[in-house]
Formats: C-alpha cells, sequence, structure tokens
C-alpha cells in the first residue's frame, strides 16, 4: 500500500460501533492503495484523504445503513464550474454539484467488485481538481 493508514483514524474506527466495519476498512485500504500521495485523517466525523494538504475525499459513514464516499473541491465555497469537473465512464458517481459527487456503498461485495473503478476515479479526481487551480 503507498499510502500509510493513519493511526489516529484506525484508532477512532476501533472506537466505533459501525455495522460496517469490514467495509470501512477494505474502502480505506481501496482508497489508499492509489498512487495518488494522499494523506487520512478524520474530518466531518469520517475517514477524510487530502491531497497537498486540500480536503478532496470523505468517507460518509453516517447514517450506518450506507457508506458514501464523497468527491468535492475541500470545505471552503468554490466558483462554481460549468459542467462535471470529469467524465465518469463508471456509472458510480452521483453528481450533487459539478464540483461534488457521490459514490454510495451498501455491502462489501459493491466495494470488492468496484475496486479497480474507485481507485480509477479516485486518480482522475485528484488530476481534475489539479488542472482547474
Amino acid at each position: 500500500m503507498k499510502n500509510k493508514l493513519n493511526p489516529a483514524v484506525t484508532e477512532f474506527l476501533q472506537e466505533l460501533d459501525h455495522p460496517l466495519h469490514k467495509e470501512i476498512s477494505t474502502l480505506r485500504k481501496t482508497i489508499l492503495a492509489t498512487p495518488i500521495a494522499m494523506q487520512e485523517n478524520i474530518k466531518w466525523n469520517g475517514p477524510n484523504y487530502t491531497f497537498e494538504g486540500a480536503d478532496r475525499i470523505t468517507m460518509r459513514i453516517h447514517p450506518v445503513k450506507q457508506l458514501q464516499l464523497v468527491f468535492h473541491r475541500g470545505a471552503k465555497v468554490q466558483k462554481p464550474l460549468p459542467q462535471p469537473l470529469l467524465q465518469d465512464t463508471t456509472g458510480l458517481l452521483v453528481w450533487k454539484e459539478n464540483d461534488r459527487a457521490i459514490v454510495n456503498f451498501t455491502t462489501l461485495t459493491q466495494i470488492k467488485a468496484n475496486k479497480e473503478n474507485i481507485m480509477a476515479l479516485i486518480e482522475k479526481w485528484i488530476q481534475a481538481v489539479q488542472s482547474i487551480k
């Protein structure tokens, strides 16, 4: 794994009583297996992933019936984009704004089946956000 699990995030999740614990763990490892140099922390009560110090992907773990990966450009309000940030060939992204999308997961099978797609989306997202700085 190129990027390392943050021990503080691991501790936070170990203390959390969550029915999708295996799913969270698998999703964390998938995110950090990408070749993009990301750092992991806790933000908005869940694992968060930064690139060059800026928030880019947040794992929403509440409500406990599903997990969501929220792809975004950071916490600060940004100038709206005229079109979606990238072309999603996976069909996984649900666009909330042109610069914010989510992917929903309810089972470990979904996460494992989409591992390569998730990793590809993360790489494309980071590259796209960096290109509009």
